[in-house]
């Protein structure tokens, strides 16, 4: 395996970087703000099963 020295290796990143597509503001907004929506609707879901779920085994061992 050759080795690379790094200023070599320092040059292969840049090049590297320089062929990114990086996304704009507005797309990182909306990915982020999608992010959130959906973390509170899995939360929301989970929150509602997690009740239904003590709600039933309460009726079932606690009788009442």
């Amino acid at each position: 395996m050759s080795k690379t020295n790094p200023v070599q290796f320092m040059q292969q990143v840049r090049a590297e970087v320089a062929k990114v597509t990086w996304p704009t503001r507005r797309e990182v907004m909306l990915t982020t703000v999608m992010v959130f929506i959906m973390a509170a609707l899995t939360a929301t879901f989970f929150s509602i099963v997690d009740i239904g779920i003590r709600f039933g085994l309460t009726a079932i061992v606690g009788g009442f």
